[in-house]
């Protein structure tokens, strides 16, 4: 009986470590997509204030001059 018990809190300690590595993992990501979030905002703001650098004379709904 003793083993059984053993095992299975060997089991329970793995399990907590993978979520708490899951947890970390997750974190990181929403971090990261909160960040393209606010670089995507930032250049659709730019787009339709007419920005960015004077040297962008093309817009960016024209066709290239190959079509």
């Amino acid at each position: 009986m003793n083993e059984s018990i053993k095992r299975l809190e060997e089991k329970i300690a793995h399990l907590e470590h993978h979520v708490t590595q899951q947890d970390k993992a997750m974190l990181e990501l929403a971090d990261g997509l909160a960040g393209v979030r606010r670089e995507l905002r930032a250049l659709r703001d730019r787009l339709t204030a007419g920005g960015g650098s004077e040297g962008e004379a093309e817009r960016v709904d024209e066709r290239p001059p190959h079509y």
